[in-house]
């Protein structure tokens, strides 16, 4: 018996989020805890999961405060390191009509990023039935040695590999590095959350099925997630394919509907066989999924306001 149902590594930020205007017409920005793999972490909680984080934050104002937020929503923090040297990483979240958004990044350094390889606690990695990870772990040499670190340890321990590209190009020196550390995680992984844009980016296909069909099968690829935002999600597994619609809410803005996603997605495959899934399966995920990840755009931030799952399943009319 493992200790936890899933491990995950990355980073872990303040995400500023508009939030109306001052009295003098300056926009007054919320401080909402985030970080991809740690917003999945944090759904994976929300339906019962045990799960640990690895990551860094700075010894400041917004580290502590990360770091009780992460510990109130149940998730592990034992290897949750604090940096006296470098600041936390934060993030501007600009909302575009419809809720889409544009980054601005402050992390030249951020903590995040300067994780060591020595800093990791493979026991952590080694209980855990998934290890879950991003490229936002591998923008830099260090973290990026500590991320690969970590992988190693959690194939050798028999985990399930999971993986999401989570492509932001602000933060890469180049889009070659992107592409090649985006390879590098593809080649890794059992389980792949890949939204439209990063399909469009690694294939140049507008084809998702044809696409995501060719990265399956040349890396051996167990199953893959397609997200195609409104429009809804797709899985492959085997010969088979899936396919589900989104649900219609009122949006606010969409920070962490992806991770919402996976998270309920690894959910349901931590409570079944990821050898043997059917059709019925993959539908009956990816409408949990899909309707877990609409309810998050109904909100502003994502880590401290992930659905529960009764009001997931009101949603789908159960």
């Amino acid at each position: 018996m493992k200790k936890y149902d899933v491990a995950a590594l990355g980073e872990l930020l303040i995400d500023f989020t508009e939030s109306g205007t001052s009295p003098q017409g300056n926009p007054l920005l919320e401080a909402n805890p985030g970080g991809a793999p740690c917003n999945v972490l944090a759904m994976l909680q929300k339906l019962g999961k045990k799960t640990a984080f690895i990551g860094k934050v700075g010894k400041d104002m917004f580290g502590d405060q990360l770091t009780e937020v992460v510990k109130a929503a149940g998730i592990d923090v034992t290897n949750l390191v604090s940096d006296e040297s470098v600041p936390t990483t934060m993030a501007f979240v600009h909302t575009l009509p419809g809720g889409d958004r544009e980054f601005s990044f402050i992390r030249n350094p951020g903590a995040d990023m300067m994780l060591r390889k020595d800093e990791i606690d493979t026991e952590i990695i080694k209980s855990a039935k998934i290890f879950h990870f991003g490229t936002l772990s591998s923008t830099h040499e260090g973290v990026r040695k500590a991320t690969r670190y970590a992988i190693d340890i959690a194939k050798e321990s028999g985990a399930i590999i999971s993986f999401d590209p989570n492509l932001r190009p602000p933060l890469w020196n180049s889009l070659i590095d992107a592409r090649k550390e985006i390879e590098y995680g593809l080649s890794k992984c059992d389980i792949l959350k890949i939204s439209d844009n990063e399909i469009e980016f690694m294939t140049g296909l507008t084809d998702y099925d044809k696409a995501v069909r060719e990265l399956m099968n040349k890396y051996d690829i167990k199953l893959a997630f397609a997200t195609l935002g409104k429009n809804g999600s797709r899985a492959y597994f085997g010969d088979i394919k899936a396919e589900c619609g989104g649900f219609k809410v009122d949006t606010i803005e969409t920070t962490g509907a992806g991770d919402t996603f996976c998270g309920s997605a690894l959910n349901y495959i931590l409570d079944h066989d990821i050898n043997a899934l059917t059709e019925k399966d993959l539908i009956e995920l990816l409408s949990f999924a899909n309707a877990a990840a609409s309810l998050i755009t109904t909100r502003r931030g994502a880590l401290k306001v992930m659905p529960e799952k009764k009001e997931i399943l009101e949603l789908i009319g159960r």
